[in-house]
């Protein structure tokens, strides 16, 4: 029998390592010759490059400005002409100094110096994935890094940051990177919401990066303002339509400067890493697939790691099972996703700091708990 791994991380608890290794040790408790194969995943966001690192891609790291434009070690993953930059490893909400949130300042920048250089490195193929950002500059910061020149009315270069973005009178984009023309783009992001309005970047994710509401206001109308002023440089209906376009709202507008200048091709992130770790190859004769994440959710159902497995499975005919640590979906939502059966830490261990700190003991005892319903179909 062999039970495929494909496990997100519990974020505050594990690693999706250290999950897979978790579910492991469950399962040979009660199946001590049950072969496992491990398929590390991700969402396109956090952990994207973890995930590609472990199946052959290459680290390469370097120095480049983190979200405040203090230094911070950023990586990108290297596999042929293929590159994987995750925006988390740059411009995320964990590099801030001292966790100081800075809604107005915050910037793309170090993501856009990783773009340059995984060109650098002979990439044609850039695979940016979007999530925890503590930016809301619309990706501006990522076109300054890659040649492009925001000014204001005086010819003035605009300090970085979503903010200033509503003093934005012109953009030149003649420096911009020539090798962005020669390649690649897919932008990996799970959500699907605009640049602005009230589903938008500032409105919807600002106050998690610290946007107070006179700062979403202010916010939202800066990237309003950039979208009109790139709209005087580039066609203003592809302009508008890309502002509009699901995903454009994707760590901060991040996805909106991807799509409406890098000509990214916007895809599900959960889909873009599968291919990147063969999912699917590696589910050849398997009899049953486990899944998991900290939370399942309403938001899970719009692509996160564990619906994307499932449907994998469903695809196959192989049953898909989920450990998480809680749900908040019901039984006829996981039933229609796909899913075999869920397990829950919280089944196991209410209190939610005990649960955290007994994760790896926890995901075990439930991953025995799912071999017990596969040992009928042993042979």
């Amino acid at each position: 029998m062999l039970v495929v791994i494909a496990s997100d991380k519990f974020k505050g608890s594990l690693t999706g390592a250290q999950v897979a290794e978790a579910i492991e040790a469950g399962l040979r408790r009660e199946l001590p010759q049950l072969r496992t194969r491990v398929v590390p995943v991700a969402d396109g966001g956090e952990g994207t490059l973890s995930a590609a690192l472990e199946v052959g891609f290459a680290a390469q790291e370097l120095s480049v400005s983190g979200p405040t434009g203090k230094p911070v070690t950023g990586a990108i993953g290297l596999r042929e002409k293929i590159a994987v930059v995750e925006l988390a490893t740059a411009s995320g909400l964990d590099l801030l100094p001292g966790g100081a949130k800075d809604a107005l300042g915050a910037t793309s920048f170090g993501t856009g110096e990783l773009i340059g250089a995984a060109f650098d490195a002979g990439a044609r193929e850039i695979v940016l994935g979007v999530g925890g950002s503590a930016c809301t500059d619309g990706g501006a910061g990522m076109l300054q890094a890659l040649g492009a020149r925001l000014l204001d009315a005086a010819g003035n270069e605009l300090p970085r940051g979503g903010g200033a973005l509503e003093l934005l009178d012109s953009v030149d984009l003649n420096g911009l990177d020539p090798r962005i023309a020669k390649s690649t783009m897919v932008l990996a992001a799970d959500v699907d919401n605009p640049l602005t309005g009230t589903n938008g970047a500032a409105a919807v994710f600002g106050p998690q990066k610290g946007a107070r509401p006179e700062d979403v206001a202010q916010l939202d109308a800066a990237l309003t303002n950039f979208a009109r002023v790139l709209g005087q440089v580039l066609d203003a209906e592809e302009v508008a339509g890309h502002a509009a376009a699901p995903g454009a709202g994707a760590a901060g507008g991040v996805g909106f400067a991807a799509l409406a200048v890098l000509g990214a091709t916007r895809r599900r992130g959960i889909d873009v890493v599968l291919e990147l770790t063969g999912l699917e190859e590696a589910l050849e004769g398997a009899t049953a697939v486990i899944t998991g994440e900290g939370s399942l959710d309403s938001q899970s159902l719009e692509g996160k790691t564990p619906i994307g497995v499932a449907e994998m499975a469903a695809k196959h005919q192989i049953p898909a099972f989920a450990i998480c640590g809680r749900t908040l979906l019901s039984s006829a939502e996981l039933s229609a996703a796909g899913f075999a059966g869920v397990r829950t830490l919280a089944e196991l261990e209410p209190d939610v700091h005990r649960s955290m700190n007994n994760a790896a003991s926890l995901v075990a005892d439930a991953a025995a708990s799912i071999a017990r319903t596969l040992q009928p179909a042993r042979v």
